[in-house]
């Protein structure tokens, strides 16, 4: 692989780990205000996101980059103040996760790519599961016409520009939208 290829494919990898550094956040959101009968998916997918953070952690270093930090806190697209808020969030985090990896899949070949395939699967599937809606091409549809990832939410679960995975950091531009 060329450099430029290594540093495309590295780049890809640093945003999927923030993604999933925002995922973590939101998944700790979600389960302060989901429904004792959707807690144990909550759990589960934090549990997920965490597994897919320290493994593209471990890629990162793989390829020799330093990986991205978390952020102390993130800012969430709305306020979530009861359950119904906690699932639009979920699945928001989710589309938006599927679009990082959606990304992560064009970067890389190999085992990389089907691991990437595989994380992308993995949140198009619980997207599903917390909105009730599927589409054709998850990680891709949801990001028609986003050109960069920096669109503007106008409330149809479209990325915001917000960390990829639903929450931008603190004192971020993207939070000061």
């Amino acid at each position: 692989m060329s450099d430029d290829g290594e540093k495309t494919e590295l780049t890809a990898f640093q945003a999927a780990l923030a993604a999933e550094h925002a995922a973590v956040y939101g998944y700790g959101v979600v389960g302060g205000r989901v429904g004792e009968g959707r807690r144990s998916a909550a759990k589960a997918a934090y549990d997920a996101h965490r597994a897919r953070r320290d493994a593209l952690a471990r890629e990162v270093r793989d390829l020799g980059g330093r990986p991205v930090a978390a952020s102390a806190a993130y800012a969430l697209p709305f306020a979530v103040r009861d359950q119904a808020d906690a699932v639009r969030l979920a699945a928001q985090l989710e589309r938006r996760v599927a679009g990082v990896y959606a990304d992560l899949v064009r970067s890389t070949s190999g085992a990389r790519r089907t691991s990437a395939a595989e994380a992308l699967r993995e949140a198009a599937v619980r997207a599903v599961g917390w909105s009730g809606q599927s589409v054709a091409f998850p990680g891709l549809a949801e990001r028609a016409g986003e050109g960069t990832g920096t669109g503007t939410d106008t409330g149809t679960g479209t990325d915001t520009g917000t960390g990829a995975a639903g929450a931008a950091p603190s004192g971020s531009a993207a939070a000061a939208r």
